[in-house]
C-alpha cells in the first residue's frame, strides 16, 4: 500500500448536487484503497454544521447495498423501505447516509444470496441458510464507513439503525454513537420470517414485530 493510501484509505471525489424525490442531497463517490469498493454519501445541506439538528448529532445511515430491496424493491427483506425513510428523515432533520457498496447479501455477494433464497423457501431461516452455505451469517465490514464519517467531519453521530453491531463497529473505530434511532419499517407477510430471525438470533431491537398487525401487500 502507498503512503498516500494509508493515510487516506478511502478517497473521496467531487461532492454534486442529487435532487431527489425526498430531498436535495450532496453525492459523493469514495473509493477506498484497501478494496477498490465504491461507496456513496448522501449527505443534507448544512450537515457539516448539524444543520437543523439543534436536538443532537446528525443522523447517519449505515446502508449495506441491496439491489433485490434498493432496486427492485424486494419485500422479502426491509432494505429498500428503510432506504427510503433515512432518505425522508435525514432531508428532514439533517445528516449523512452512507450507502455501502459490496455488502450484498450481508457481504455474501448477490449470487449467493440468491442460493440463500432458494434454501429459506425449503424451510431454513437467514441465519440457517448462510450456514448451510458455508458462509459466515454477517461477513460485513465498517471500517471504510467509520473513515468515511472521519473525513466528513462526523466523530458524534446518531445511528439510524435497528442493529447494535453497528454501533460497536462504529465505536471499535472511533466515532462516538450519540444513540440509536430506530429504522423500522412496515412488517409485511413476505418479511415477517426474516424480521423475526433478524430479532431473535441476530438481536436486531424490533418492537413492531409485537404491537403492530402484519401488513398484507
Amino acid at each position: 500500500m502507498s503512503e498516500a493510501a494509508a493515510e487516506q484509505p478511502v478517497v473521496p471525489g467531487p461532492g454534486v448536487h442529487l435532487p431527489t424525490a425526498f430531498g436535495d442531497f450532496t453525492a459523493t463517490a469514495w473509493t477506498d484503497t484497501r478494496t477498490g469498493v465504491e461507496h456513496m454519501t448522501l449527505t443534507a445541506p448544512g450537515t457539516e454544521n448539524s444543520g437543523p439538528l439543534a436536538e443532537g448529532a446528525p443522523l447517519v445511515r449505515l446502508h449495506s447495498e441491496c439491489l433485490t430491496g434498493d432496486v427492485f424493491g424486494s419485500y422479502r427483506c426491509d432494505c429498500g423501505e428503510q432506504l427510503e425513510q433515512a432518505m425522508e428523515l435525514i432531508a428532514v432533520h439533517g445528516g449523512t447516509i452512507v450507502y455501502l457498496r459490496g455488502q450484498e447479501g450481508r457481504g455474501i455477494g448477490l449470487a449467493n444470496k440468491l442460493r440463500a433464497y432458494a434454501l429459506q423457501e425449503a424451510g431454513a431461516d437467514t441465519v440457517e441458510a448462510n450456514e448451510q452455505l458455508g458462509l459466515p451469517v454477517d461477513a460485513r465490514d465498517y471500517q471504510a464507513a467509520a473513515d468515511i464519517l472521519h473525513q466528513l467531519g462526523l466523530h458524534r453521530i446518531r445511528l439510524l439503525t435497528n442493529n447494535p453491531a453497528k454501533q460497536d463497529w462504529m465505536r471499535r473505530f472511533g466515532v462516538d454513537v450519540e444513540a440509536m434511532v430506530p429504522s423500522e419499517v412496515p412488517i409485511r407477510a413476505e418479511n415477517e420470517r426474516y424480521l423475526q430471525t433478524k430479532r431473535d438470533r441476530m438481536d436486531h431491537h424490533l418492537t413492531l414485530l409485537r404491537t403492530k398487525p402484519v401488513q398484507q401487500s
